[in-house]
């Protein structure tokens, strides 16, 4: 498509929180477009809480996907770790909090399939195939040109670009970047024995080792590890990679057959200064990078998009301008007193895990005590942790 196409929205990015923000304001009947190249298959896995499922719901996707998912009924963690101090075993179970389960877990590639034939569907939405080069604001609008030509001005742009967003550069915010001395390897197993909708996450010295739930015999994994360790397992023949897996599983799915599709990624964080200015508005990883524990990071994208979304719907129906300051200042605000804790207590979660001081030991050993034996507390833990829909 080339040319010049005028919009209300424009939303930069073709991945699943993109896809949402873009769904969710053209359902509203607000002309919206869409820059999202085609994207190989992904074979990595994503949990999705019951606020993010909410979100799906709204956007025509869920239940439909239910059936090829995995529930996610009660969630474990384990320290695995060998030093003096360890946390007791803590299990939570959705049947408390009066739920069937605490959220899924979806394939990315036929959840991508899923969310890009809906969008294909929508009237008001125009999705343009190409990367984009170039996204200029001004006091009135943004201008975004693709690769191929195309310009889309907007009211409103959504960066859905991620880390090294060219939306967060054209809008002015500044981030803070942070690396971890881990990696994490990524890939889907079959397993002998079922894992009865349980997710474990072992916790150990180098981060997190998780399974979680697939439909079947068959479990993903997140393994945060050294990253050379992490390398070299990802290059291993199934036979070795199997069994190391099986044994960072303590057993407790039988032998292991790992899937074809192996990941391995450096683990960091950022945090965008804020999450709006001069027209543009950032959501997932352009705003926020987290390390994978509790399955956080896209369900925090989910919520920005439905939190931006609603912001957007009802600018509109005001007659108001959607990109205007009232607008963003709002929406910064809001996911700034939810994000930002958020990402620092991920933060130092995963670095409790990295040390070795007694006094940090003690008091991660304290909490999870703390969370598992105080019916009240865990309850209002697992409540948080769903981020419920906007």
């Amino acid at each position: 498509m080339a040319g010049r196409t005028e919009v209300e929205v424009a939303v930069v990015g073709g991945g699943p929180t993109g896809l949402l923000a873009a769904m969710l304001i053209a359902d509203a009947g607000i002309a919206t477009a869409l820059f999202a190249p085609p994207v190989a298959d992904d074979p990595r896995t994503t949990a999705l809480m019951e606020g993010s499922l909410q979100v799906l719901a709204r956007a025509g996707l869920w239940p439909a996907l239910a059936p090829t998912t995995g529930a996610l009924r009660r969630l474990r963690i384990v320290d695995a770790t060998r030093r003096l101090l360890r946390a007791p075993e803590v299990t939570f179970a959705a049947a408390e909090i009066g739920l069937d389960a605490f959220g899924h877990n979806f394939e990315n590639t036929p959840l991508l399939a899923a969310m890009g034939a809906k969008a294909a569907r929508m009237p008001n939405l125009v999705r343009l195939g190409e990367r984009v080069a170039g996204v200029s604001p001004d006091e009135h609008g943004v201008a975004v040109t693709g690769i191929a030509g195309a310009t889309v001005r907007a009211r409103l742009v959504v960066g859905a670009d991620g880390h090294a967003s060219l939306c967060r550069d054209a809008a002015g915010i500044g981030a803070r970047r942070w690396t971890y001395p881990q990696a994490a390897l990524t890939l889907s197993v079959e397993h002998a024995r079922p894992h009865d909708d349980v997710s474990t996450e072992f916790h150990t010295e180098a981060g997190p080792f998780t399974l979680v739930p697939l439909p079947g015999l068959r479990s993903s994994i997140v393994a945060v590890m050294r990253p050379r360790e992490a390398r070299a397992l990802a290059a291993a023949d199934d036979d070795t990679l199997g069994r190391d897996l099986a044994r960072r599983a303590h057993g407790i799915l039988g032998a292991m057959v790992p899937g074809a599709a192996r990941g391995v990624r450096p683990l960091g964080g950022l945090s965008a200064e804020r999450y709006a200015a001069r027209r543009i508005a950032l959501i997932g990883e352009a705003a926020h990078v987290v390390p994978p524990i509790g399955a956080q990071g896209l369900n925090m994208g989910v919520r920005d998009a439905a939190v931006l979304a609603d912001r957007v719907i009802a600018a509109r129906r005001r007659g108001r301008d959607p990109g205007g300051a009232d607008v963003l200042a709002g929406y910064d605000r809001a996911r700034a007193l939810e994000v930002r804790p958020l990402v620092l207590a991920l933060d130092l979660l995963n670095r409790s895990l990295l040390a070795d001081a007694l006094p940090v030991q003690a008091g991660r050993s304290l909490g999870l005590a703390l969370v598992g034996g105080l019916l009240p507390l865990r309850r209002a833990v697992m409540r948080a942790a769903l981020r419920p829909a906007a």
